[in-house]
């Protein structure tokens, strides 16, 4: 029974390195670990993000240098990473564990993480700071579903010498 488990850790191990999919922040186990209002903010500092490259960008779009040009298309390149992880913490994460079709105001919710979606969606489209600033005002109408918590971790870290 030992040499099954270790064969089938071994074999997930290997799927997982060789899987053509990078692994997400989370998986689709129901294990609680993580906070709903810490996945909001880091939504957020991902939404900060997108506001400083449009402002980056506007700065940089009339230098005609190789290294402003260079430091354009890296921050066209974290703008749209940061829009992309918006969109993928909000889908597999939020929408598939948070959002239940049993809550009562179930319908608000899937329209309010919608809104996210799309106006990530519309930042990676644009490189305007109003556009940037409408997608962290979807993201804080989220934190009247998740708001912040005390920690309920009570693991003790004892060091031993």
């Amino acid at each position: 029974m030992k040499l099954q488990a270790r064969l089938f850790a071994i074999c997930t191990l290997l799927l997982c390195a060789l899987s053509q999919q990078p692994l997400g922040a989370h998986c689709q186990v129901p294990c609680g670990i993580y906070g709903d209002h810490a996945r909001v903010q880091s939504l957020l500092e991902d939404a900060a993000t997108v506001l400083k490259a449009c402002r980056s960008m506007e700065e940089l779009s009339g230098k005609d240098d190789v290294q402003s040009r260079q430091q354009f298309a890296r921050w066209v390149s974290n703008k749209e990473s940061h829009a992309q992880k918006i969109i993928a913490t909000i889908s597999d994460y939020f929408l598939t564990q948070r959002v239940k079709p049993s809550q009562p105001d179930y319908a608000a919710r899937v329209k309010a993480h919608h809104a996210v979606i799309l106006a990530a969606m519309k930042a990676k489209q644009k490189a305007s700071a109003e556009t940037a600033e409408a997608l962290d005002k979807s993201i804080r109408a989220l934190l009247v579903y998740y708001p912040a918590k005390k920690p309920s971790c009570r693991v003790r870290i004892t060091v031993v010498a």
